[in-house]
């Protein structure tokens, strides 16, 4: 199937490693060019050589408020058009309520929901018919997910206003999507399950509660994220498709 990458130009943001990196990777291996960022410059740097020479790496932080005209303007000026943007970001510090500090929270806000905010707010400017802006969320816009209390705070906020932006976007051509991991077998979901002091049981017994048995591949992510963000999903938008295997049994 021809997603209609061929040439389109983007901009992912958190895409030096994790999911935004998948993505990244599965919109290149389909011809797209791309804007890659992540904080560690070094680190940006090599993942957009790994990734090809249609790919440029720049160091940026979502919560800086100069980065996303920086990263518009950029793919702009190297590739001459602006197709979208994924938004995608690590996950905010674990924890119940009594654990995160006013920082954290603060921290957070600036770097997952009011950097995303916008990131869309810039790249709606930008765009013009047929272009896209993808949201990496998570399972807690749903239901909450037990020791990821700022996640679950800020994450349905996040996707609210994903639904609000397709709206008010929608009659100019532009679509808004949101992609909602669970368990996909990263380093932030290894990280979370050595929290309880036996990472291979936390796995063992997570898995036991997803109807497919296992947990997810990053390359399983960044093909559904690519496909979204792609021409060929061309009449979807304002939806929250959960990259989950089965784990959320509501409809």
């Amino acid at each position: 199937m021809d997603l209609g990458l061929k040439d389109r130009v983007y901009v992912v943001t958190g895409a030096s490693r994790g999911l935004g990196n998948a993505t990244a990777r599965a919109l290149a291996a389909d011809g797209a060019k791309l804007i890659i960022t992540g904080r560690d410059e070094k680190s940006v740097v090599e993942a957009a050589a790994e990734l090809g020479p249609d790919v440029v790496g720049v160091a940026a932080d979502n919560a800086d408020p100069s980065a996303a005209q920086r990263l518009v303007d950029t793919a702009r000026e190297r590739f001459g058009r602006f197709d979208g943007v994924l938004v995608s970001v690590g996950g905010p510090a674990p924890g119940f309520l009594a654990d995160n500090t006013d920082d954290q929270w603060q921290t957070a806000f600036e770097t997952v929901f009011l950097g995303a905010v916008r990131l869309a707010r810039t790249a709606a400017a930008a765009l013009g018919e047929g272009g896209v802006i993808g949201f990496v969320l998570s399972g807690s816009v749903h239901e909450p997910i037990a020791g990821l209390t700022i996640s679950n705070g800020l994450r349905p906020g996040l996707a609210g206003f994903a639904k609000s932006l397709a709206d008010e976007l929608g009659p100019r051509g532009i679509r808004v999507v949101g992609v909602l991991p669970a368990r996909i077998d990263t380093d932030r979901v290894r990280e979370l399950d050595a929290l309880s002091g036996d990472a291979e049981a936390a796995r063992t017994a997570n898995e036991a509660r997803i109807p497919l048995r296992r947990y997810g591949t990053p390359e399983e992510f960044g093909k559904t994220a690519a496909f979204l963000l792609s021409p060929a999903a061309s009449y979807l938008t304002g939806i929250m498709v959960p990259v989950d295997g089965g784990a959320r049994h509501g409809f």
